[in-house]
């Protein structure tokens, strides 16, 4: 809205020339979402304790100090997070840009369906929600029309192609099926960031750090000069997604203010579907889908530990761990959550930086 209202004032108040710039945008998104967060924070919790007198319901089978440090918890907090983010990118990012809206539509329609799975629980009083077909469904259906819009926003030569990190130019046409592979790579993010979050602030901030390694990617891929330099494909317009993604930082620093331990609020599905299909969105309009997998490693191993051991389960009647996802596993061996939560906070930088070194490495 800003970059509409104010950038056409640029001739008569030179500073408005700022709103020109994309990195000016992005810091002043992140700002105002951090702003928003802390200001909406206090009064939400309040709200979400008043409405939810009992907390978000948790599994009886969970580690055993879960049921008595966080039985109480008020969960939905990530609608806090979709109120921050939702408000800054609409006042700063440039509205008449698609790969924006696309992104946002993702964003808000996963959150939807995790809002109406945390309302399922807290009504009928268990960890079960929406029905897992009727979510995967719903899922499928925003990341079809999502995938099938940034299609036809791309270049003909790059719009059903799939690039490959270290190789120069390197493009994969997958032709209709691009659409089908690009809503699962959607699909895949969101239900791995909910399955990571289990521990408070565990979720956030990997999901931060792979926000900001696609905030650069988003800026670079969008600038013709930079693209040109590092040789990877150019997508024109695809570097305003710096904005939403700054905004997207803003607001989980906002939220992880009031979800340290311990946590006065859980994000729920509300927020780890939003986050998860917010970072497959950006992947996949960026052309990076490949580079999401090593930069959100940590959320692959985390699906990973579950697909394992339920397969192995069904298999065997045995356990490869003592509880799924791993970071309960390593709950169950004794390890206290901050010592997990930091660690893992620490792997996910790591394979940021990895992340990052594709775009050099060619």
């Amino acid at each position: 809205m800003f970059y509409w209202l104010l950038l056409p004032l640029a001739g008569y108040v030179h500073a408005f020339n700022l709103f020109r710039y994309i990195t000016f945008r992005a810091g002043g998104a992140c700002l105002t979402a951090l702003v928003i967060s802390f200001w909406l924070g206090p009064g939400l919790i309040r709200r979400l304790r008043a409405m939810q007198r009992h907390g978000q319901p948790i599994r009886a089978d969970g580690p055993e100090r879960h049921l008595l440090e966080k039985k109480g918890t008020p969960t939905m907090g990530g609608t806090l997070m979709l109120v921050a983010l939702g408000i800054s990118t609409l006042l700063w990012a440039d509205l008449s840009n698609g790969y924006v809206w696309a992104v946002l539509m993702v964003t808000f329609g996963y959150g939807g369906i995790g809002f109406a799975d945390d309302f399922l629980k807290l009504t009928r009083r268990n960890s079960k929600g929406v029905p897992g077909r009727v979510r995967l469904l719903g899922e499928a259906a925003l990341g079809l029309i999502a995938a099938l819009w940034m299609t036809h926003l791309m270049p003909a030569p790059i719009a059903d192609g799939l690039a490959v990190p270290l190789f120069k130019n390197l493009l994969i046409p997958l032709g209709f099926m691009f659409p089908v592979f690009a809503l699962i790579v959607m699909m895949g993010a969101a239900n791995a960031v909910n399955f990571t979050d289990g521990l408070d602030g565990l979720a956030t901030v990997p999901t931060m750090i792979a926000a900001g390694v696609f905030a650069l990617i988003a800026y670079l891929v969008g600038n013709r000069i930079f693209a040109g330099y590092l040789e990877i494909h150019f997508i024109p317009g695809v570097g305003e997604l710096a904005v939403f993604l700054s905004a997207l930082i803003g607001a989980g620093m906002g939220f992880l203010w009031f979800n340290a331990p311990p946590a006065a609020v859980f994000m729920g599905d509300t927020g780890s579907l939003s986050l998860g299909g917010a970072l497959g969105a950006v992947a996949v309009a960026t052309k990076n889908e490949i580079v999401l997998a090593i930069v959100g490693g940590l959320f692959v191993v985390e699906t990973i530990s579950v697909i394992v051991q339920v397969f192995w389960f069904k298999r065997t009647g045995r356990r490869v761990f003592l509880m799924a996802p791993l970071h309960h596993h390593f709950e169950k061996k004794g390890w206290a959550e901050p010592t997990i939560v930091i660690r893992f906070w620490i792997i996910s930088m790591i394979l940021g930086l990895v992340g990052l070194a594709t775009l050099k490495i060619r």
